[in-house]
């Protein structure tokens, strides 16, 4: 098979052609490994072969999976996978090898996936652009001077570029829905427990964070949420399944939907034109659709929720690096990035009681949420405030980075905090994503449709959010819309 003809295909339909016995799992690995070798020199959103492995699991395929022989990359973030390097983005981690597969690395390999290769993502997932000492920035396959997000950049980068048509992610405050939009693709964060987070979890980010796969086809979005569906032994969750698989409710239209939009930005940022004319363009498309929509938003304070996120935010940091300290020595913290130590430093700084208040918190924006979906089925957003933003554009300035290391240095995290400077970075860099955290504090699913590409060819996406265990409607609108607004033929030029 040549790359042009693969390149026609999403994953079900890849692993149709193997069922159906057109196409060998070797030849779609020499395919997507041949492509990998061609643009993650310009991309860079490639680490850690898996080849030998993937080849090994080609031998002993069962056509019957849903996804038999597709070939897969696994973002290097949680998705342990047994006798392989877990870096998490970090030089702390290059040692780290997990004895056991992440619960979800099992329902991968379970649904027949090839995994190939780990993708970059920043250090520990903790920003929205794919920017590392480690690896060095990942690039966008639309436009290689721009970002493709964070923190499933890699994935994203690589699934746009080409190189397989679907790819794992996970997303504690946009990280799936912000790569999904900056590079043309679908993205759906699933609701709080939907998938497993085991066994090395039980919540991640304190329930934040989710884990799923970035698509170029609502389809394979559904059929790979069949396969990662329903708890694990010893996990905290166990949503009720739906009657009907994810594949199958995809082709019911979801019937006229009441929907509430809004482009203002929830912390009183500007949004961009472009990111503002991507919603007005799915409103129509909704509209023609016989969908009654209007402007709308739920009742909360996004400056309040925004220092809720950061408080989370934080404390996971300062977890972390006290696990790695704990299991490695003091020496190991050199090896972590200076932001970094200073968030983990901001997070030690974080009382027992403040962080419980913060947590609690929570509570209001799902109360909020939960008012709005009585009235409305669904609550539409720009995906992001700003198209992807140049390479490099989000780095603290040098006086920044220089308060950051003296205060590592002499243990100012308290003072840092009280400073303000903390605050105005994080401004300044949530003033990109301002949309999705939202989301994931409440746990709500929440998906990006590639609905728009702006005047200098940048793909901008559109956030939907759903009642909580509501991906159903999402996957039944986003189908919808794809139908409506085709994206799949359009792809990066690399």
């Amino acid at each position: 098979m040549k790359f042009s003809e693969y390149r026609n295909y999403d994953a079900t339909g890849l692993a149709e052609l193997i069922q159906s016995g057109q196409v060998h799992a070797d030849e779609l690995l020499d395919v997507a490994i041949a492509r990998a070798a061609e643009v993650n020199p310009h991309i860079n959103a490639l680490h850690t072969p898996l080849h030998d492995f993937s080849r090994q699991r080609a031998k002993d395929l069962d056509s019957r999976k849903p996804f038999a022989g597709v070939p897969f990359l696994l973002k290097d973030l949680q998705h342990a996978l047994k006798g392989f390097p877990l870096a998490n983005g970090s030089a702390a981690c290059f040692d780290s090898v997990p004895l056991d597969n992440s619960s979800i690395v099992d329902r991968y390999l379970a649904s027949g996936l090839l995994p190939f290769s780990k993708t970059t993502t920043p250090e520990f997932g903790l920003l929205g652009v794919t920017e590392t000492q480690t690896y060095g920035a990942t690039r966008n396959p639309w436009n290689l001077e721009r970002t493709p997000g964070g923190s499933s950049g890699g994935s994203a980068a690589a699934v746009a570029a080409g190189i397989v048509p679907m790819a794992s992610a996970n997303d504690g405050g946009g990280s799936i829905r912000i790569p999904a939009s900056h590079c043309g693709l679908f993205g759906l964060k699933p609701s709080r427990g939907r998938v497993p987070t085991g066994p090395y979890y039980g919540e991640v980010w304190m329930g934040a964070s989710a884990d799923h796969v970035l698509t170029r086809s609502v389809r394979d979005s559904a059929v790979m949420l069949d396969a990662l569906h329903g708890g694990d032994i010893g996990g905290p969750f166990e949503l009720k399944s739906p009657s009907t698989p994810y594949a199958e409710l995809i082709k019911q239209a979801p019937g006229k939907l009441t929907i509430g939009y809004t482009t203002e930005s929830p912390i009183d940022t500007k949004v961009d034109q472009s990111c503002i004319d991507a919603v007005h363009h799915t409103v129509q498309l909704l509209k023609d659709m016989g969908h009654q929509v209007e402007e709308a938003k739920p009742d909360y304070n996004g400056m309040e929720l925004a220092h809720d996120y950061l408080m989370i935010y934080f404390a996971s940091v300062a977890a972390v690096v006290r696990d790695l300290r704990k299991q490695n020595g003091h020496r190991i913290v050199k090896k972590i990035e200076a932001i970094t130590r200073t968030l983990a430093s901001l997070g030690e700084t974080i009382s027992a009681g403040e962080f419980y208040q913060s947590r609690q918190n929570w509570n209001t924006y799902s109360r909020s949420m939960g008012d709005f979906h009585s009235r409305y089925d669904l609550f539409l957003t720009p995906s992001v405030a700003m198209p992807p933003m140049k390479i490099g554009e989000s780095a603290p300035n040098p006086i920044e980075l220089f308060a950051l290391t003296m205060s590592n240095r002499m243990g100012l995290g308290k003072l840092l905090l009280k400073s303000g400077l903390i605050e105005k970075m994080a401004r300044d860099n949530l003033k990109y994503t301002p949309f999705s955290q939202l989301a994931n504090l409440t746990g709500l699913p929440a998906m990006s449709v590639p609905l728009y590409w702006n005047k200098d060819g940048l793909p901008i996406g559109v956030q939907f959010i759903a009642a909580p265990e509501a991906e159903d409607l999402l996957l039944q609108v986003a189908a919808q819309l794809e139908e409506a607004n085709p994206w799949f033929e359009k792809v990066a030029d690399i």
